[in-house]
């Protein structure tokens, strides 16, 4: 579904759900505002789907409670698993002895 809006189309969404977030949590502009230490004119940017600092974004999602789902956004990259056996090294499979004559 995102793949097929536009960017603009994408901050609208983003900004409604943002809106519904707010406004479920019984929260005014004005006071999602103070909590953030953003500014009223920031709120609305957000829910009407203009831009904003990232960093902004940031500080009203930690306010709704929303900061978990950054990690559906950006997941972190493990490595594949021939780069973890590169960086492994060869590792010792068996221990032998020297035989005394």
């Amino acid at each position: 579904m995102w793949t097929e809006l536009s960017d603009t189309a994408i901050l609208e969404k983003l900004g409604a759900r943002m809106k519904a977030c707010r406004i479920s949590r019984g929260l005014k502009q004005q006071e999602l505002a103070g909590e953030s230490g953003v500014g009223v004119s920031t709120i609305a940017k957000i829910e009407s789907g203009q831009s904003v600092a990232f960093s902004l974004l940031v500080s009203v999602m930690r306010t709704l409670g929303l900061l978990e789902n950054l990690d559906l956004l950006v997941p972190e990259q493990k490595p594949s698993p021939m780069e973890l056996l590169k960086t492994q090294g060869k590792k010792v499979k068996r221990v032998r002895t020297k035989k005394d004559n």
